[in-house]
This record gives C-alpha cells, sequence and structure tokens, in this order.
C-alpha cells in the first residue's frame, strides 16, 4: 500500500469533496447537498490516499455509492468496487459512473467486469459453427449436462444455440446480459467456458478474439472496475490471478462479506462434475479408452448414494469434528486415481497431431485438474475447516468452508490493497471476523426523519411461536395490518413455508393482491407490486436486502419474527462451537441484528416516505437482549399499541 501523497500534493478530501458537489449540483432537478455524505467521501478520500482500512456505516439515503465513487476519481489509485448484488452493480454502472465520469473534467474510465462464464467463448462458438469433429461437438454437449434435471427438448436447445451463434457475430461484448433472450442452462453453457476450463489466451485458437480477455483488457485500463463480490472472492482463491492490479478495494453491502469469503475460499464437490467429466472424456478418447471415462463417471454414482445418506451432516475425512466418514474418504481416493488415469490418457490423445479437437481436449484436461485440486483440498482440511453434505437427494453437494476467514484475508489482501468497507448496517464484530481489527469506523447517520416519518410496531400481545395458537394470532394480526394500510405491504418471512402458509390463509379475506415469491422473477415480481398501488407481496429472507421500492405502493412493511440463525447449519454451528458459552453474543445475536436492520430498512427509500415496521415477534419487548437488536435500528418512534399503528396508518393515508 502506498503512503501519504508528497509534501503540497492536494489535499484528498477537498477534491473528492468539490467533485461530488459538481456531481450533485448535476444531477436532474438539481441535487441538494447531504452533510453525511460529504463527511463520508472526505474520509474515504483521506483513507484511500494512505492506503488505509475504513469501515463505514452509511445510514439509507446518504448516497454512499457516490461518495465513494468521488474519491476514487480523485485519488489517482487503481480502484475495484465489489458489490454483493446485480441491482447495486448495474446502478453504478448505468447511472452513478457516468455521473461521476461526466463532472471530473479530465479523462476518466470505468469497466464492469463478470466472471468467465458470463462471456461468450469464440472457441466454442466456432466449434458448434462447424469448426470441430462430431466429437468435439458431443463433448460440448455432454459437459454442460444436468444429470438431476430432464433432458432438454433437442428443437428448442438447437433454435436458442442458432440465436446464440447469429447473435455472436455482431455482439462487441459477448456478455449473455446482452443477449435478446434469455438461454437456457444449457445452450449457454454449450458456448461458454468456465476457469476450471479455460487453457488461457496464449493457449486458445480464438484467444485474439476471446470476449473474456477483452473485458479483463478494459478492466485493466480502467480507472475504476466495477466486479460482484464472489468474482472478487474468486479472485483471491486463485492467487489475486482474476482481476487486475489494484490499489484499493471497495467492498459495498459490505454485511455480506464475511459469508461471501467462506463460500470462496472453500471448495465444493458435486457428483455431477464426475458425470459431466466423463460424459466429455467420451466423446474425446478413442473407444479403447471408454473404460476409463466411465471409470470417472461410476464415482459420481457412488458418491451420490454415499452423500445422500448424509445430507446436512458435517463429516469427518481426515480430522476435525463430524460423522466419521471412512467410505467416503477412500471415495475421494479412489476419484483421484480415476483423474489421474484419465489425465494420462486425455495427455495421449492431445499429443496425437492428426486431431483437430484440441481446444476440446484442453478444456477436459483443465476440469479434470481442478477436481482433482478440489479433492486433494477436501482430504488435506485441518480443524480450521468445516466439511459437510449439502443439497438435497437429487443434487448432494460435498462442501469444505473455513470456519473463520480472517487469516486467510490478512495473507491475502489487507497487507497489500487499502480497503474501504460500507453498507448501511454493519455488523458488531464485523472487523473482527474479516481480520480488520485496526480499521478506521465511521458512521453516517441517515438524512431521513425516521423519529416522524416511521413507526416502529411490536405485537407484544401475540402469543410465543411455540404454543398451538401462534401461527393463528400472527395471521390475524398480519390481516389486521395490511387493511390498516390499505394493503402497500412487504410482508417479509423467515421460512419459505410460514411465507406460503400465510398467503394462502389471507388470499380469500383481503381484497388487496397478493404477490407471492416465486411467482415470477424477483425484478419482475418488485415491478409488478410497485405498480399496483394496494397491492402486497410475501417474500422470504431473499427480499429483506435489496429491494427498493419508494413511494405510494409500500406503507407497511412486516417481520414474522426476529431472524435468529437455525440450528444446523454447519458452519454457523461450528462458529457456535468456537465461541463458546459467548456464543449467542458473538454468533447469533449480531447476525439477527444485522438481518433484522436490513428489513426494516425496507420501508423509508426516500425522503417523502412514511409507514409502520410491525415486527410479529414479542421477543422485540420482552427478551433481555432486545436492546441490542433496537440498538441496530433507525430511530424510529416506538409502540405496543395497536390504536397508534391505526391513526399513524390513516394519517399516512389521508397525507398520500
Amino acid at each position: 500500500m502506498r503512503g501519504e501523497g508528497p509534501v503540497g500534493a492536494p489535499d484528498p478530501a477537498r477534491s473528492a469533496t468539490a467533485l461530488l458537489r459538481r456531481i450533485v449540483a448535476a444531477l436532474p432537478g438539481g441535487g441538494e447537498e447531504r452533510p453525511g455524505q460529504l463527511e463520508m467521501a472526505a474520509e474515504v478520500a483521506r483513507a484511500m490516499a494512505r492506503g488505509a482500512h475504513l469501515v463505514v456505516q452509511a445510514g439509507t439515503g446518504t448516497g454512499k455509492s457516490l461518495a465513494y465513487l468521488a474519491p476514487a476519481a480523485t485519488s489517482g489509485r487503481k480502484v475495484v468496487v465489489a458489490t454483493a448484488t446485480r441491482a447495486l452493480q448495474d446502478q453504478l454502472a448505468t447511472k452513478d459512473l457516468p455521473l461521476v465520469a461526466s463532472a471530473v473534467g479530465r479523462p476518466f474510465r470505468w469497466a464492469v467486469l463478470k466472471g468467465r462464464a458470463n462471456y461468450l467463448c469464440a472457441q466454442r462458438a466456432s466449434e458448434l459453427g462447424g469448426g470441430a469433429t462430431q466429437p468435439a461437438l458431443g463433448a460440448l454437449a455432454a459437459a454442460t449436462e444436468e444429470p438431476e434435471s430432464p433432458p432438454p427438448d433437442p428443437d428448442r436447445l438447437a433454435e436458442q444455440l442458432r440465436r446464440i451463434l447469429r447473435w455472436s457475430t455482431g455482439t462487441e461484448t459477448g456478455d449473455r446480459a446482452d443477449l435478446p433472450f434469455e438461454p437456457s442452462a444449457q445452450a449457454w453453457g454449450m458456448v461458454s467456458v468456465g476457469p476450471r476450463e479455460c487453457p488461457g489466451a496464449f493457449r486458445c485458437p480464438s484467444g485474439g478474439r476471446c470476449f473474456a480477455e477483452a473485458a479483463r483488457d478494459r478492466a485493466e485500463a480502467a480507472d475504476v472496475v466495477v466486479v460482484n463480490t464472489h468474482l472478487y472472492g474468486a479472485h483471491l482463491a486463485a492467487g489475486g490471478e482474476v482481476l487486475p492490479p489494484h490499489e484499493v478495494v471497495v467492498f459495498d453491502e459490505a454485511h455480506e462479506l464475511e459469508a461471501v469469503m467462506t463460500a470462496s475460499l472453500g471448495v465444493e464437490v458435486a457428483p455431477g462434475r464426475f458425470r459431466a467429466l466423463g460424459a466429455a472424456a467420451r466423446a474425446l478418447l478413442p473407444a479403447d479408452d471408454a473404460p476409463v471415462a466411465a471409470g470417472v463417471a461410476d464415482v459420481a454414482d457412488r458418491m451420490a448414494e454415499l452423500l445422500g445418506v448424509r445430507l446436512g451432516q458435517r463429516v469427518w475425512l481426515t480430522g476435525g469434528a463430524g460423522v466419521p466418514a471412512r467410505d467416503l474418504e477412500g471415495l475421494v481416493g479412489l476419484a483421484r486415481s480415476r483423474l489421474d488415469e484419465l489425465s494420462v490418457r486425455l495427455r495421449a490423445a492431445e499429443r496425437d497431431p492428426g486431431r483437430d479437437d484440441h481446444p476440446a481436449l484442453n478444456r477436459v484436461l483443465r476440469a479434470a485438474g481442478h477436481l482433482a485440486e478440489d479433492l486433494a483440498r477436501l482430504l488435506a482440511g485441518g480443524d480450521g475447516d468445516v466439511v459437510w453434505v449439502d443439497g438435497d437427494r437429487r443434487s448432494p453437494v460435498l462442501r469444505l468452508s473455513p470456519v473463520d476467514v480472517s487469516t486467510e484475508l490478512n495473507q491475502r489482501l489487507w497487507g497489500s490493497v487499502g480497503a474501504v468497507l460500507t453498507s448501511a448496517t454493519i455488523p458488531t464484530g464485523l472487523e473482527a471476523g474479516l481480520g480488520l481489527e485496526g480499521a478506521r469506523r465511521l458512521a453516517v447517520p441517515s438524512p431521513f426523519d425516521f423519529a416522524t416519518h416511521a413507526l416502529l410496531y411490536v405485537a407484544r400481545h401475540l402469543p410465543d411461536r411455540r404454543r398451538a395458537d401462534a401461527e393463528r394470532a400472527l395471521i390475524e394480526e398480519l390481516g389486521w395490518l395490511i387493511e390498516a394500510a390499505g394493503g402497500r405491504t412487504l410482508a417479509l418471512f423467515t421460512s419459505r413455508r410460514a411465507t406460503e402458509a400465510a398467503a394462502a390463509a389471507l388470499a380469500g379475506r383481503l381484497d388487496h393482491r397478493i404477490y407471492v415469491q416465486g411467482e415470477l422473477p424477483k425484478p419482475r415480481l418488485l415491478e409488478a407490486f410497485a405498480a399496483e398501488e394496494s397491492s402486497c407481496l410475501f417474500a422470504t429472507l431473499g427480499f429483506w436486502q435489496g429491494v427498493d421500492v419508494p413511494g405510494r405502493s409500500l406503507s407497511l412493511v412486516t417481520l414474522d419474527r426476529l431472524p435468529f440463525p437455525r440450528p444446523g447449519d454447519p458452519v454457523t454451528d461450528a462458529r457456535r462451537e468456537r465461541a463458546g458459552d459467548a456464543a449467542f453474543f458473538l454468533v447469533d445475536l449480531p447476525r439477527a441484528a444485522t438481518l433484522l436492520a436490513q428489513g426494516v430498512g425496507r420501508l423509508i427509500r426516500s425522503a417523502e416516505d412514511r409507514g409502520v415496521v410491525a415486527i410479529l415477534d414479542s421477543r422485540l419487548a420482552t427478551a433481555r437482549y432486545r436492546d441490542s437488536l433496537l440498538a441496530a435500528l433507525p430511530p424510529m418512534r416506538r409502540t405496543t399499541d395497536r390504536r397508534v399503528v391505526e391513526r399513524f396508518l390513516a394519517d399516512v393515508l389521508t397525507q398520500r
């Protein structure tokens, strides 16, 4: 990391805030200065200049994206911005960065970089277009099969491939998001490659026209690069080879960072990887080598059987806690030996100069090598890792995750790159969980008038959820609240079962349209809810964050219960064990407070919004730990009196 700039250099905070003021002044209708936004921009600029680490809790409405983009544009540093959701990535690319570029007053370049599988593979498109033998085309199809899913319609698949190939001749980006239609997973899989298969531009016949490499070249040349947080995790897991070198990283939606890194710095092995690899190899190898490919595919069936009886269990391969799994450990060893034999046969085939399918052979070789590496990582797992069986009986997955990511992040990231972490909600203990104990923390309050515009209602009278009459009482309370709000309700639940049960119970009793998660894709569902002013949307955990519905369509947010993590999650259980007697306060309570704050934050999304947040869990009024949860919420008025809620909502409806 760099140190302070030279004596006499421009003050970084002054430069950043000056740019921010120009950006705000250029907003449609003329924006207004927000003191919190300016304060955040100044602190971010100072941190970037020093290469220091900064954690910023920026309340809803702060305008945090511009508060870090303005310093990024004036810093002279190469900056990567990592977001946890596609919605924020799209906002940065289509709205915020163009504003910065128009106001900065000098050449300013930015780029969006996605994972390799998001881009069309020119080589695979060439093979499908007739430049490869039939076995190579068979390998393309076999390697993308999803054996647990119904086989695709051949005619539909062929038509989608023809449309993709026509599009490929004119696209400048090769980005799947630019397609004029949504292809099936198998169709896109036949024209794309992931990092486990790609040999790299120098070893690929189509490397000179590779869309993924072109996107990386644009990122290399950019001042600011926008990526998904999962891609940043893949960058760290790959030893820093995925993203261009940079001096600063900004993690927006930083409350998700520990979970993303836990997944990224681990491994997962599913039976389908062996099945697809065996099928792809069988299409490429001579008939005499068919038993070798079949042996790899056979591992898939045996693994599916062994994993299927251990769903949800932590397994003990070479050490640590969990169910002893000597048979599974033996199968992993067998799989490695069969992968080794397969690689030998593939290399022999690759040396045949008379073949014209070397790119396909190389991709299968790389896939085999990555699978062997993941198996070795599973066997090498130690006390700092948790290994468990995830998924369901149709598609079980063997996963390994580090229990604590702080050590790896210290080794791979914090010592070489300055970091800004920001979110509307920063969990207690976030710095410790990420290994950033020395980072400066800044809290910027929301500019919205929560005390006047929002009311927090806790239904203290509702019975304990363990009682037989609890669900009926909750549904009655929810129905009353929706009627009082005139619809306009986002009802959030902690389980799919509760979501669907409440929707079914109220559908015939209310005069308001109820949308239920799963009826439509999430973006379309939110559009429909926002467009129909008196409608309701019932949804589960995926909608507790990243939902932005300002205006008349949302006056009431309900949460069915406090979102404590359920027992049985292997990683959370391992962290509880490590925390010992303090587990509730170090693991469960911070997670619940963060998710609760995220859910509550769906209500007030603009300065004009008004409404009620209703918590249908009496523990927020009675439990000893309630103050810790309430401290994470905006400064709203609070009540347990239904009459106060009814008057408040009546006033909201009158004013609207």
